[in-house]
């Protein structure tokens, strides 16, 4: 019998997936059925177990696994699709991303301005000509990102409202009246959430936060779209371009070539896995897969930003 030494080193041992961010949200969610579901398409079926690892964004989880895991290829992770920019404009952490290489995607994540029938808004026009309220938590987030960004160079009008602790609670706000706006609400979210806001009609979107315009919003600007200049255009391109890597799993640096490549390849048999593809339409979750390699040229693409830019795009994160 022909040695397998991907299955002799995968098998009987507990691979761990980090999750930089607390129980229940997307990043939760999908890293948890990937952990579920993956192992059965890895050589020597090893078992992998989830933990939440939450802090600074997803960066404590980064750090670990950048500086502390080990570099063999048993320590996954889901953690922030911002992750290549933030490395960017928070140059002090001294994380190389492009060493931090993805297995895959298992959906896209476009974050969305969405406005509710009260607010009288109609379209992005309606935030040109005049402010409008837009709920937003911390610094660091896309809550902020999209609306300051939309402001200085798309002549939009938002007036942020910060200090709401993430979208539920901006959603309960925009309900009570106190905002007219969300900024940030990713699509997968809103189709479990809010079908009819989609497939009815019953909210108006203003943009979304994707390089091309989904198939489920094909009348809502994309952000690269919105822009009035070019150094706009290639700023909302680099913040737009964060949708695209979405709920992407990835690993350490080090890892073995071989190794790297059997998690890729358990990966893509993942997304045509019958049993997890059920799983997630149990849950109303979309899925929208892609490659590690596909996700990594995406990464390196907003790591070439010019340093001016990304520091632009740092000073709105504020």
């Amino acid at each position: 019998m022909r040695a397998d030494p991907i299955a002799d080193f995968y098998r009987g041992k507990t691979l761990r997936m980090l999750i930089g961010y607390g129980p229940g949200g997307g990043y939760d969610i999908y890293g948890r059925l990937v952990a579920e579901f993956l192992p059965r398409h890895l050589p020597g079926r090893p078992t992998i177990v989830a933990q939440n690892m939450p802090g600074a964004g997803s960066f404590v989880a980064a750090k670990y696994i950048y500086d502390v895991a080990p570099k063999d290829g048993t320590v996954l992770g889901s953690l922030a699709q911002t992750l290549a920019l933030d490395s960017l404009t928070n140059t002090s952490a001294k994380l190389d991303v492009a060493n931090m290489p993805y297995i895959g995607r298992v959906v896209t994540n476009i974050d969305t301005g969405v406005a509710l029938p009260k607010s009288g808004i109609k379209s992005f026009d309606d935030v040109r000509a005049r402010p409008y309220t837009v709920g937003a938590s911390g610094g660091g987030s896309t809550t902020v990102l999209f609306p300051t960004a939309l402001n200085a160079y798309a002549g939009a009008k938002f007036k942020l409202v910060r200090g709401y602790s993430g979208t539920n609670d901006i959603l309960l706000a925009m309900e009570r009246g106190e905002v007219d706006i969300v900024g940030a609400y990713g699509l997968p979210g809103i189709l479990v959430s809010h079908p009819g806001w989609v497939q009815r009609g019953e909210a108006t979107f203003l943009f979304q936060a994707s390089l091309k315009r989904h198939p489920l919003l094909p009348n809502v600007p994309t952000l690269p779209e919105l822009a009035l200049s070019d150094e706009g255009g290639e700023v909302l391109h680099a913040a737009a371009s964060t949708g695209e890597i979405g709920r992407s799993i990835l690993t350490t640096p080090g890892v073995p070539p071989e190794r790297l490549r059997a998690l890729r390849t358990a990966f893509r048999a993942l997304l045509q896995d019958p049993d997890f593809l059920a799983a997630c339409e149990k849950r109303k979750l979309m899925i929208e897969g892609a490659t590690g390699e596909e996700i990594d040229e995406i990464v390196r693409e907003t790591l070439r930003l010019p340093q001016a830019v990304a520091d632009k795009i740092g000073q709105m994160m504020q």
